[in-house]
């Protein structure tokens, strides 16, 4: 479309017309012309009024937002675009609260919005890594001196990892990181993940964690003892430190605290900017991205807050 915003600010001027939004996000979301959602149809007619189309084939009314992250939400697209904007954009990431104050809607429907952009922004991907392959994995939860005594009391039961959430990460070197939430540090599910990820035969740089000892039966497998040094070579894991570091910055300065439950949303968060960050088109590549990928999904409030699983689960 002509005049596509490449700032926040032309993003917000741009996107103030919900016509303009409609015509913006249906190019991105049917290039070759509208699709009825429901019979595939391809003739229909659209009702300027209503900002509808209307199927020959079916005779069923259809909006934009059917089938997608925005559906039966009474939030216009002139305020779910620049909140994608603004998610997709920010470093750290952008607070319920901060969205709630930007965009003139309630915190509870902010935080809604965010969870189903982060959605939207989630990379499924069957090609495994290959080449040179960092792996390494880090524990997320709150620090205990930043705790008020009684919270300490009933959070802080143990030393170490003990009470905080486990994330195992693989980085690409080139290439993308991938990061998830595992339950154990033990060897069954540290080298399952492994497997399931990176090709055989790539190089494998781990620390010295005794669970990816058997690596080298399929990898070629190279680890750093940190207790005597972080680099030697080529063999670090120095990539995924700078990822975990960007992680924590964004969840204790922006999020401050996250529920384990909720934890692999803002890993999806995370791990897009980190792969997108050097897009050709800058911010307006990355949030492009995310706009095309809104289609095919739905999260629903109940599912969200755990009240229904989701399909599939």
């Amino acid at each position: 479309m002509v005049g596509e915003p490449t700032t926040l600010l032309e993003a917000i001027r741009f996107f103030s017309d919900p016509d303009v939004c409609v015509k913006y996000f249906a190019e991105a979301r049917w290039p070759e012309g509208p699709i009825c959602p429901r019979c595939e149809g391809k003739d229909h007619y659209y009702l300027a009024s209503r900002r509808l189309w209307k199927c020959k084939n079916c005779a069923k009314q259809f909006s934009v937002k059917v089938g997608t992250i925005f559906e039966e939400s009474p939030i216009g697209l002139d305020k779910w675009l620049p909140a994608i904007w603004m998610l997709t954009n920010d470093k750290n990431g952008i607070s319920s609260w901060e969205l709630h104050r930007g965009l003139g809607v309630t915190q509870k429907t902010a935080w809604f919005m965010l969870q189903r952009i982060r959605l939207a922004m989630q990379t499924g991907t069957f090609a495994k890594m290959a080449g040179q392959v960092e792996v390494d994995e880090t524990f997320i939860g709150g620090k205990s001196r930043n705790m008020h005594k009684d919270v300490r009391e009933r959070k802080i039961t143990g030393t170490g990892g003990k009470d905080k959430t486990l994330v195992m990460g693989l980085l690409e070197r080139k290439g993308h990181v991938r990061a998830t939430v595992v339950t154990t540090r033990k060897r069954s599910e540290l080298h399952g993940l492994v497997q399931k990820h990176v090709e055989p035969g790539a190089e494998v740089f781990t620390d010295a964690l005794k669970s990816y000892n058997k690596l080298g039966d399929e990898y070629l497998h190279q680890f750093i003892d940190h207790a005597e040094k972080y680099v030697e070579g080529q063999v670090h894991t120095n990539g995924l430190e700078n990822f975990w570091s960007l992680l924590k910055r964004s969840i204790n300065g922006t999020y401050i605290s996250v529920e384990p439950f909720h934890l692999f949303r803002y890993l999806d968060e995370q791990t897009f900017r980190y792969n997108e960050r050097k897009h050709e088109q800058g911010d307006s590549g990355r949030f492009q991205t995310v706009v095309r990928r809104c289609s095919g999904k739905r999260l629903t409030y109940k599912e969200v807050t755990g009240k229904i699983r989701p399909e599939g689960m």
